[in-house]
């Protein structure tokens, strides 16, 4: 897995691995425009930074 690099971008599976929620949910948050993610043709990627700057907010 890619994630530990700096500009990590991430696939649904590893962000699912990397946040311990279900890829279902994963999805879910991508519809409703709540987590950061970019659509590269059908593909969703996150990119590693911005996932955990969002986690971050996330806690306050």
């Amino acid at each position: 897995m890619s994630e530990n690099k700096p500009g990590a971008i991430l696939t649904v599976d590893e962000i699912s691995d990397y946040l311990k929620i279900p890829r279902s949910t994963i999805y879910k948050l991508v519809r409703e425009g709540k987590i950061p993610a970019q659509k590269i043709g059908r593909h969703w990627r996150f990119r590693k930074e911005a996932i955990d700057r969002w986690l971050e907010n996330k806690k306050s």
